[in-house]
């Protein structure tokens, strides 16, 4: 297996990577013709070629194409003994995620996140709501009460609250913002519901001794502006984007 990576301006941690067998690639470093001479570059170094580690694709006419700039690529041979290197190192580039949830809008928005660059941990008081299969980029955590998994979340962790009862969001925001007054390391707590739900959240969290500064930092109602639908699907691409706009 060859490793393409972007590289340049982009941080080590934070590139896109492509993972090009002889029979197969997994990943993608944006599509397009340089990807298209990515994959043979890649499968000549596989055949034994001698072929540049990197490499430099000027976006211009020389490709067929207009949009101008400059991609540097890095290759990398890998050996199946070093696979697990290559997941960590794949797996810090991707923005940790802590769900919350496990009704029609939690398995919606699992099916996006499972498509995108996010490490996700979804959480849920009942253990046999999570299906049997799931994208590589989820893992399923069981907690009862379900607050209990809030200690424990990735530092840097976008959280989504929607479980099936507004007494769990409740404990679980209240845990969020214990865990942001100590650690300061949950830059983003979301809560999905009305602002009517989130008036009487407020109201009780600040009898819980929360000041309205901290009140301040989670986001409700989730997901960007404009989207008026309330279909599972349609939340669930609004919240994804929100979370990708963060991520940019």
């Amino acid at each position: 297996m060859t490793v393409a990576q972007t590289q340049g301006s982009v941080p080590r941690d934070a590139a896109t990577w492509m993972a090009v067998f002889a029979d197969a690639v997994v990943g993608t470093i944006g599509g397009g013709h340089v990807e298209l001479q990515a994959i043979g570059h890649a499968r000549d170094m596989l055949a034994g070629l001698p072929r540049e580690v990197e490499r430099r694709f000027a976006l211009g006419p020389s490709l067929g194409q207009c949009c101008g700039g400059v991609m540097h690529l890095a290759f990398e041979a890998v050996q199946a003994t070093a696979l697990p290197m290559l997941r960590q190192r794949v797996a810090r580039a991707l923005l940790p995620v802590a769900l919350f949830g496990g009704g029609h809008v939690g398995q919606a928005l699992i099916d996006v996140l499972g498509r995108l660059p996010f490490a996700v941990t979804w959480i849920d008081s009942r253990d046999e709501i999570f299906p049997t299969h799931l994208p590589a980029n989820i893992a399923c955590e069981h907690s009862d009460p379900v607050q209990g998994a809030v200690p424990a979340l990735a530092v840097g962790s976008q959280v989504l609250i929607m479980s099936f009862s507004h007494a769990e969001d409740l404990e679980v925001v209240a845990a969020c913002l214990r865990r942001v007054r100590e650690c300061g390391d949950l830059p983003y707590v979301g809560l999905i519901g009305s602002k009517t739900k989130w008036a009487t959240f407020r109201r009780r969290l600040r009898q819980r001794g929360f000041s309205d500064a901290e009140l301040d930092r989670v986001t409700s109602p989730i997901g960007i502006a404009g989207i008026a639908g309330k279909e599972p699907e349609v939340i669930a691409v609004g919240v994804a984007a929100q979370l990708l706009q963060r991520r940019d």
